[in-house]
This record gives C-alpha cells, sequence and structure tokens, in this order.
C-alpha cells in the first residue's frame, strides 16, 4: 500500500469543499444515481485512480448493479450490456477525458448525446466528468490509499 503524500483534504479545506459542493449539485442531476458512477467509475478506470475505482464499483454494487456489468466496464463497446444512453455517456466520458487522442473533432460522441440526453443533462454530464478527472488527479497525486472493506 503506498503512504499518502499529504493530508491534502486538511491542508486546503477550502477547495475540497468547493468540490465537494459542485458534487453535490451533479448528484441532483436527473441522470440518475447508476448512470453518474457508471461514468465515474469508467473514468476513473481510464484514469488508474484505484481509489476511485474501489469507491465507485462498491457504490454501484450497493445500488444493484451486476457484477457481470460493472466488470464488463473496461469493455463496454464489445460487452452489449449497456443502454444507448449508457453507451453514449461513456463514450463523451472517454472523449473529454483522453483529450489528447481525440483532438480532430468531438463531434460524433456530442452527436450520440444529442439523441439520448437533453441539452442541460449533457453539460451535468460533462460537469460530472470534469469534476472526476480532478478527484483523480487529486486521489493519484496524493497517493490517497484504497481502504481494505469486504467485497460487497
Amino acid at each position: 500500500m503506498n503512504t499518502p503524500r499529504l493530508p491534502w483534504t486538511d491542508l486546503s479545506p477550502k477547495a475540497y469543499h468547493a468540490m465537494a459542493a459542485v458534487g453535490a449539485t451533479t448528484a441532483a442531476s436527473s441522470l440518475g444515481h447508476l448512470l453518474m458512477v457508471l461514468v465515474k467509475a469508467r473514468v476513473s478506470q481510464l484514469n488508474g485512480c484505484a481509489f476511485c475505482v474501489d469507491m465507485y464499483v462498491r457504490d454501484l454494487r450497493q445500488h444493484g448493479e451486476t457484477w457481470q456489468r460493472i466488470s464488463s466496464l473496461v469493455t463496454w463497446r464489445e460487452a452489449g450490456l449497456y443502454s444507448e444512453r449508457e453507451c453514449a455517456a461513456l463514450a463523451w466520458a472517454e472523449t473529454l477525458t483522453r483529450l489528447v487522442d481525440h483532438q480532430v473533432s468531438h463531434d460524433a460522441e456530442f452527436a450520440g448525446l444529442q439523441g439520448q440526453f437533453s441539452d442541460q443533462e449533457i453539460v451535468e454530464l460533462s460537469w460530472t466528468i470534469a469534476q472526476i478527472n480532478a478527484w483523480n488527479r487529486m486521489a493519484i497525486g496524493m497517493r490517497a490509499p484504497v481502504p481494505e472493506k469486504d467485497i460487497v
């Protein structure tokens, strides 16, 4: 287990609480809890954030998500286990997370969103993706440890 680098939430409580407030705002979105957590789990996988992947997988299980869908999240395009709405959200999450890989155009992914989400939901989804990317960077940079817990 890695040792945390700094007590970052204590050293910068205002920024931490501001980020938490953004999270509370996006959590109240009409997108639905499971969709948002699927997106956060996938972004955390892409970024290699062990702390966040663990947290979101546990959250998914606690809200009734199956192990098959959770373990297939890394191969969501091929698995065929996700709805069109979920696929559009996951594609957008990957696009906004891997910006360097998607510098040409985001039009196809955005068009996929428009068929599944309202304009407000697209913006809320984008804020959610931006925020989990920021959380991942803090957790990875500060070496947030994965707490040992029983499997749910």
